[in-house]
This record gives C-alpha cells, sequence and structure tokens, in this order.
C-alpha cells in the first residue's frame, strides 16, 4: 500500500484522541529513529522518514487535522481518478473545498478568483514627554507608506485596459504539483497569486495598484497614556495590492524620563530630601504637580528616611476614565555636610544634653549588641 494511503495516526503510533503535545513527542521520536542521515543508503527507512513527515505536517495543524479526521485522506486529493476526465467521485477539486465545507471560509479560493489580500499593517513609535502623557494631545507624523495608485485606482492596470483570468491556475492563485509522494501547493507562478492577468500594467504603478507616498497623518493623543500604550488608526497601514483594503497603522506610545517624576501606572512618585531639622520637627512642603497645582504635603515631626506620604489625586488621569491617582513622596532625610561655626556648637549643645530617649530605634540597636556581646 502507498505510503500516502497509510493512516496518519498509525504512521505516527498514537491514537485517534492523542493531543498535540503526544503527537509531536511521536514524531519526534520516530523522525530521529528514520531520518536518512542515520540510515545512510536505506531506502525503506527514507520512505518511512518522509511517510511520518507527511502525516506530521497535517495533525500538527488543527485545520488540516479536522479535515483528515473528517474525510480522511480525500481531503488532500486532487481529484480521485474515476476514468478519464469524468465526474469525481468523492473528491474535492481543490484543498479549498474541503475547507469551505467544514469551515464555512475560503481557504484556497474553491471556485473563484481568491480574494485580494489586505494591506500590511504599520507600526509607528512616538516619544513623548511625562506633561503630554498627563495633559493629552493632538500631534501630527509624517510617513511614508503604500497608497493606492491615483493613476489606475488601485486596480494595477492602466486606464481603459482591463484583467483575465489566468489560465494556469483558473483564477484559483495557487497551483498544486506531486512531487514523489507528496503534492505540494505553492503560489502560481503566472500571475503570482493573483488569479488574474493584468493584459496592461499601470505605467506610475507598474501593475502593483500601490505606490509609496509621504502622508501626514492627525493622531489624537488621549490624557493617561503610558509606554505601551497602542493607538490604533484603521485603514492608514499599507494599501492592499490591486485595490483591496489597506491594513491598519499602529501608533506605539512611549514616555521620556522625566526629571522629577517616576510613573507606576496611574501613580507618580518623587523622592524628596528634606533637611534634619525640618525631619525633626515637622513641617510644610508644596510641590507642583504636572497640573500647574500645588500639593501642600505635611511633614510629621520625626519622620524617617524612606516614608511615603501620599497625596489623592496628585498623579496621572486615568486613561479614558475618571479620576486621577495618587502622587507619592518618598523623604529622605539629608544630613548636613556643611556647617557653619555656630551651627556645630548648638548641635554640640544638643548631644550633650541627649538621653537616648530622643532616638529610641539607635538606642534599642545598642542595647541589643550589650546583650549579645556584653558591656
Amino acid at each position: 500500500m502507498p505510503a500516502t494511503k497509510l493512516d496518519y495516526y498509525g504512521l505516527l503510533e498514537v491514537s485517534r484522541d492523542a493531543d498535540g503535545a503526544a503527537i509531536k513527542s511521536s514524531y519526534r521520536k520516530l523522525a530521529m529513529k528514520f531520518h536518512p542521515d542515520r540510515n545512510p543508503g536505506d531506502a525503506e527507512s527514507e520512505a518511512r522518514f518522509k511517510a511520518i513527515s507527511q502525516a506530521y505536517d497535517c495533525l500538527k495543524d488543527p485545520q488540516k487535522k479536522a479535515a483528515y479526521d473528517r474525510y480522511g485522506h480525500d481531503a488532500f486529493e486532487q481529484g480521485m481518478s474515476g476514468g478519464g476526465g469524468g465526474a469525481q467521485q468523492g473528491g474535492f477539486s481543490d484543498l479549498g473545498d474541503i475547507f469551505e465545507t467544514i469551515f464555512g471560509g475560503g481557504f484556497g479560493g474553491g471556485g473563484g478568483q481568491r480574494q485580494p489580500r489586505r494591506g500590511a499593517d504599520l507600526r509607528y513609535d512616538m516619544e513623548i514627554s511625562l506633561e503630554e502623557a498627563f495633559h493629552g494631545k493632538d500631534a501630527q507624523i509624517e510617513i511614508e507608506v503604500s497608497q493606492s495608485c491615483g493613476t489606475c485606482t488601485g486596480s494595477g492596470a492602466e486606464p481603459g485596459t482591463g484583467t483575465r483570468t489566468c489560465n494556469l491556475c483558473n483564477g484559483h492563485g495557487k497551483v498544486r504539483a506531486q512531487q514523489g509522494l507528496f503534492v505540494v501547493e505553492r503560489a502560481c507562478p503566472t500571475c503570482h497569486g493573483r488569479g488574474e492577468i493584468i493584459e496592461t500594467p499601470c505605467s506610475s504603478c507598474r501593475g502593483e495598484g500601490r505606490i509609496d507616498q509621504e502622508q501626514t497623518l492627525d493622531v489624537d493623543i488621549p490624557p493617561g497614556v503610558d509606554t505601551g500604550t497602542r493607538i490604533r488608526l484603521s485603514g492608514k497601514g499599507e494599501a492592499g495590492p490591486n485595490g483591496a483594503a489597506a491594513g491598519d497603522l499602529y501608533i506605539f506610545i512611549h514616555i521620556k524620563q522625566h526629571q522629577v517624576f517616576e510613573r507606576e501606572g496611574t501613580t507618580l512618585i518623587t523622592r524628596m530630601p528634606i533637611s534634619f531639622t525640618t525631619a525633626s520637627l515637622g513641617g510644610t512642603v508644596n510641590i507642583p504637580d504636572l497640573d500647574g497645582e500645588t500639593n501642600s504635603v505635611d511633614i510629621p515631626a520625626g519622620i524617617q528616611s524612606g516614608k511615603q506620604l501620599r497625596v489623592r489625586g496628585g498623579g496621572m488621569p486615568v486613561l479614558q476614565g475618571r479620576g486621577r491617582g495618587d502622587l507619592v513622596v518618598e523623604i529622605a532625610v539629608e544630613t548636613p555636610t556643611k556647617l557653619s561655626k555656630a551651627q556645630k556648637e548648638i548641635l554640640q549643645q544638643f548631644r550633650d544634653t541627649e538621653t537616648g530617649e530622643e532616638c529610641p530605634e539607635s538606642r534599642g540597636f545598642f542595647d541589643k549588641l550589650k546583650d549579645v556581646f556584653g558591656g
């Protein structure tokens, strides 16, 4: 029996309810066993290797597997031989027919011309400041992109001329050829997958139906965007060939590093150094936010480095929502490095009056040292 007619599941030595992982694992084991490099000059091993590769190529693809499970090898036959050029007996004239039967969509254009493929989606990276992300902005970008040819209106044919169905593929855009044990499907070499032939190509676009042009686009950036936010401009991507629909343009946002604030979602964070006297006695510090407002931050007496103070509603706006995040102020107590003689005298007087109760954490540490090491 020819290898192409052997049951694919049997070839791969798996049950019909095997999952993708089991199929893959069995294929790898068998492929290694029958690989021609391991069996030089062994025609039987080479044929077996080709057969299990064909079986795996089918069963690893969910759509091909579904077609095979339902129709067997008929799903991939060009047509069953029933006596010359007579009617086909249970076969399918094109692989697309079987997929259209099962999934209701055009796989390869069974019976009609292929639909022209949609243009490619494009990406544009835009860098904006944190202030612009806070307020939002109306921006303009210039991008060179394939657009529908104005001369032929995207058809690819010189005005006044037309197209004809490709004789080689009959408008399918694909051709199939027998290569040993396998049937190979590829783009039609005559029409390059279009399914039709342009008699007289457009002089402006040379039959492509599109030309590269510089385009200026308006981009509405809403308040609250963050790095990684993606803005979609429908139909502003690359034009499809021969009048097909254009793809989309995706704007990816990148936020520049800010000198004062770091951002975590809608929360703004800033590290604020304060003097040790302010940390000791307490006080009030004013911090402007990105909205131009002033946030008054109350610093309690005795605050320590690392303590975070939260200002509700002082952060970034919620993207496409209401309200704002918070502003978090992280305290860093700064020890003075330059003191006048008078300041040193005042601090010396303060040290002379210390009892240890002023800094309980420091005192507790030294008490632990005495308990552990003595003295």
